[in-house]
């Protein structure tokens, strides 16, 4: 079985539209001999909406539209972003597939700090119990375009969650959204080590059907690199 390359480029915060553009870019262009990336991001705070603009009370944080489908959520520094852009024709690997692979990754990174996590075939991201109530620690947002995936998937680690509260996240009404820093209660956490974690468990898992190198880049991606 051929093995396929996974760049993985740490890029840090970097604003949503410049993030966007260089990512459709990267998908509509891409050729079959262009590698799989994985982008390891933060953003300035933004409520990204992926059908109608929705008008927010709370108007110094931007509101952006996607085309990554699905409702309102926000971004902010302190959540980290895992953009998965995937040739999945050549992979031969389904979007449900993938989907699957990236929750699973995320439930065994939670399961690595002894928390228990699961998701929910009716809302797509992965869940956790606070207190015997619901909270959602996780959302995964996956776009295909000419068999190539992009967008992903953002993980609640570090950050002000408090934007979550003027919206529907995801569109689900009353839907609480929680962080990893809430279950650290005897020990901190990094930004980079986090990132890591998730990073060894998402290979433990594509890696276990599919034939797949990850291999570490420095700097950014040629086509984010353009934007600037």
């Amino acid at each position: 079985m051929q093995e396929i390359y996974i760049y993985i480029y740490h890029i840090g915060i970097c604003n949503y539209k410049t993030t966007l553009t260089a990512m459709q870019e990267y998908t509509y262009r891409r050729s079959l001999y262009d590698s799989d990336n994985i982008w390891l991001i933060e953003h300035d705070p933004v409520f990204t909406q992926g059908g109608n603009i929705e008008t927010l009370i709370k108007l110094d944080i931007p509101i952006i539209k996607s085309d990554r489908g699905g409702k309102i959520t926000y971004h902010g520094p302190g959540q980290l972003i895992f953009y998965i852009l995937f040739d999945l024709k050549r992979s031969r690997l389904g979007v449900r597939e993938l989907v699957t692979i990236i929750e699973k990754s995320t439930i065994l990174t939670l399961a690595t700090h002894g928390i228990f996590s699961y998701t929910k075939e009716s809302a797509p991201g992965v869940y956790v119990l606070i207190d015997g109530y619901e909270a959602k620690i996780s959302s995964i947002g996956i776009r295909i375009k000419r068999g190539c995936s992009f967008h992903g998937l953002a993980y609640n680690v570090d950050m002000d969650i408090t934007p979550f509260e003027i919206i529907n996240p995801c569109g689900y009404f009353g839907m609480q959204m929680t962080q990893l820093k809430d279950f650290m209660h005897y020990y901190s956490i990094t930004i980079k080590i986090e990132y890591n974690r998730w990073i060894k468990c998402f290979y433990h898992k594509i890696s276990s059907n599919y034939s797949f190198l990850i291999i570490e880049k420095k700097g950014l991606p040629e086509i984010l690199t353009q934007a600037f």
